[in-house]
């Protein structure tokens, strides 16, 4: 039997801007959604359980860019992406463009479960979700007070920062089995029906047992054209590299075509990779009996 690791983020870009009351905020939700990932591992559940309830945690939290909080659209509306996979059956499932579900990686959990296919988009997988008794709300109710601020200063043409952004999670269970999750509203302001990184299997989402699992957030198209996550795998495997090395070289070519971006990373030993070429990545990991850990910018992981 294999120790346990989770590992989430929730976003690569400038960090909290916010007071000492905002930051504990954002660590509390983090440390919410370690805690329940954590809670299914301890009880020798499957990584891929894990990272799907870690997932809804964090889109459960309005702080963050995913679920409930999302980022909006030009059109002033929210859709939302979210993708998870299984490193043991390689078994993936994603949705894009959605904007009523309430938690979109457990949509992508049922496009596994329910359908033959990887990608399912738009309103037909908003049908889709209902149909798997997927819960759903009024696309109205995604919309934060925060977020429709956030949007009227940008169209006034004012500074917007990336404080939040896309979250994620990887773990490794003890049956020694990897899975990866990812879940984003995408960028503010961006185009109706952009589609970003997050529900594309190899950019912003990867797993494979015997290698990693991967979670990417940053510069969405700069990740689709690096393949990022599956770089992190390629790497493992043809360049005998480690997860550290293999997942800094993997942002460092988002990097090279002028992009922010970061990823977690976990391999088949438990070792644990966090690079991010932003000023900061929420971000927060959770071992076998260990208290959770949490960081934000470049500091060292604490409780």
């Amino acid at each position: 039997m294999s120790e346990y690791v989770l590992a989430i983020h929730a976003g690569a870009g400038a960090g909290v801007r916010g007071d000492a009351e905002e930051i504990e905020q954002v660590r509390a939700g983090l440390r919410d959604a370690l805690l329940a990932g954590q809670h299914v591992l301890a009880a020798d559940g499957c990584a891929l359980d894990a990272v799907e309830r870690a997932v809804c945690a964090l889109e459960a939290c309005d702080l963050f860019n995913a679920g409930r909080g999302s980022v909006l659209n030009s059109d002033g509306a929210v859709e939302m992406d979210a993708s998870i996979m299984c490193g043991r059956t390689a078994a993936a499932g994603a949705v894009a463009g959605v904007t009523t579900i309430v938690h979109p990686v457990s949509a992508a959990r049922a496009v596994i479960a329910r359908t033959p296919h990887v990608l399912l988009v738009g309103a037909a997988a908003d049908a889709f979700a209902v149909r798997a008794g997927i819960a759903v709300a009024d696309p109205s109710s995604f919309v934060t007070v925060a977020r429709r601020a956030q949007f009227d200063l940008a169209r006034r043409g004012g500074p917007i920062d990336a404080d939040f952004g896309t979250v994620g999670a990887v773990a490794l269970d003890r049956a020694g089995h990897l899975a990866a999750a990812t879940s984003t509203g995408g960028t503010i302001d961006q185009a109706p029906g952009r589609v970003g990184d997050s529900p594309i299997i190899g950019a912003g989402t990867w797993a494979a047992d015997g290698r990693c699992a991967v979670s990417a957030t940053g510069s969405g198209e700069m990740i689709m054209r690096t393949a990022l996550a599956h770089e992190i795998d390629a790497r493992l495997r043809f360049g005998a590299e480690s997860i550290d090395q293999a997942a800094a070289a993997a942002v460092a070519l988002v990097t090279a075509l002028g992009g922010g971006a970061g990823c977690i990373a976990i391999d088949a030993e438990g070792r644990v990779a966090m690079p991010f070429n932003t000023a900061a990545m929420l971000r927060g990991v959770a071992r076998d009996g260990g208290t959770p850990l949490i960081a934000i910018g470049a500091e060292l992981l604490a409780s």
